[in-house]
């Protein structure tokens, strides 16, 4: 397989999705019948997308399993079992997620071979490791997105509590105090979400009531009672106030390391991933949460957000600069009177458009691919170096190459 070719893909309809952030991209009835909350690009075995090639509308999983090194390449099909790396999204939150973290590799490994033992079936609601891979991931903000990532400094925690805290949540805020560091998050963190339902609601009703005192003020306490609207009096309705509170501007990114604490809030975005499977949930959702299993995983250390912005690397294209092995993401931006020419050497690459639209030439074999907003090609390792003309913007997945990208050039 050595062609550029469309691609056809799931979406999936969860109730946190919207209506009509994904429909309104791709060009579908707005709104949508259904909340639409991810579009899938990839070869996960749960929802691989559909490939146009030789006039029939082909699994990808199953064309990498007949093509693996003429789609993946040869290094990328060695290294990666003959399986694509990464998993390329649109994310479209009209509701909070919950807030959740991945494991590392080596607790991915050791965590599902601990549930097989246990005999645990692959797709039990019970179920913490789904595969044995870890789950790094970027998240690119396509429309504002609002996003909750890594704890805060503890003096931010302690000064946000001092606002709201009552005598019921109390004892876990002085965990802050008595232990340095991260043990005192740890101890702190275990603590507020492990209350007794008696304590829970009473404390977090209080919690409600001094947070519309600040609400016009902080978003943070806005965001307090914008989860309690949506989930109760559930300890993670408190994320805001130890988690780092950040809204995204269309074009800047985050990248999340394994164990770190976070929640996407609102907005649509562009999700890369590794091809995992992997969630340990803390709250905010009606899912399967093991908070001992999570506080294994979690890294508990105070974060600096870093925001990541798009550094360019050649004519037109602009990448961010992640910590991931799987995958780069990359962003195309094209005028009339510019052209894109792809590296004539490449991994796999899946890209979509997501505003205006490009003719894809294969500068070999002369054949042309029409791309247009909501559109989505697979373009083969095996493929020709092509030439993108047109006016548009478009995101871009692929594996790294070994070219460190540096975020300071």
């Amino acid at each position: 397989m050595d062609q550029i070719c469309l691609l056809k893909n799931t979406i999936q309809e969860y109730a946190w999705g919207s209506r009509t952030l994904i429909s309104n991209l791709v060009g579908e009835t707005s709104p949508s019948e259904k909340p639409q909350a991810e579009l899938w690009m990839g070869a996960h075995p749960k929802a691989p997308s559909l490939v146009n090639f030789k006039g029939e509308w082909q699994p990808l999983d199953r064309l990498i399993s007949i093509y693996p090194d003429e789609i993946l390449g040869a290094d990328v099909a060695g290294r990666y079992s003959n399986k694509l790396p990464y998993l390329f999204k649109i994310l479209a939150a009209e509701k909070p997620l919950s807030i959740q973290a991945h494991p590392s590799l080596q607790q991915a490994i050791a965590g599902f071979e601990r549930e097989n033992l246990q005999e645990i079936p692959l797709d039990a609601k019970n179920r913490n490791y789904r595969d044995n891979h870890h789950k790094p991931e970027c998240i690119c903000a396509l429309t504002p997105y609002w996003a909750l990532c890594g704890f805060r400094p503890i003096s931010e925690m302690q000064s946000l509590f001092s606002k709201i805290q009552t005598p019921e949540i109390e004892p876990s805020i002085k965990e802050l105090k008595k232990k340095e560091g991260g043990e005192g998050i740890r101890v702190f963190f275990q603590k507020l979400m492990t209350l007794s339902p008696a304590d829970r609601e009473s404390g977090l009703h209080k919690v409600v009531t001094q947070a519309r005192i600040y609400a016009s003020q902080d978003p943070v306490f806005k965001w307090i009672l914008n989860l309690h609207e949506e989930y109760g009096f559930d300890a993670g309705i408190l994320s805001p106030v130890f988690l780092n509170l950040i809204c995204l501007q269309p074009g800047q990114a985050l990248f999340l390391f394994s164990g770190e604490l976070h929640a996407y809030l609102s907005g649509l975005g562009i999700e890369l991933m590794a091809n995992s499977d992997n969630v340990l949930r803390g709250g905010l959702t009606p899912k399967h949460v093991d908070i001992s299993e999570l506080v294994n995983i979690l890294r508990f250390e105070e974060k600096k957000l870093e925001i990541l912005e798009p550094v360019s690397i050649g004519q037109c294209e602009k990448a961010y600069p992640t910590w991931a092995e799987e995958f780069v993401l990359s962003v195309i931006t094209l005028r009339q009177e510019t052209s894109f020419l792809s590296k004539k050497k490449r991994s796999v690459e899946i890209m979509i458009c997501v505003d205006g639209s490009a003719m894809l030439m294969d500068m070999k074999k002369e054949k042309q691919v029409f791309l247009s907003r909501g559109q989505s090609v697979i373009i083969p390792a095996r493929a020709s170096q092509y030439q993108m003309a047109g006016q548009g913007v478009f995101y871009k997945a692929g594996v790294p190459d070994g070219v460190e990208i540096s975020s300071g050039s």
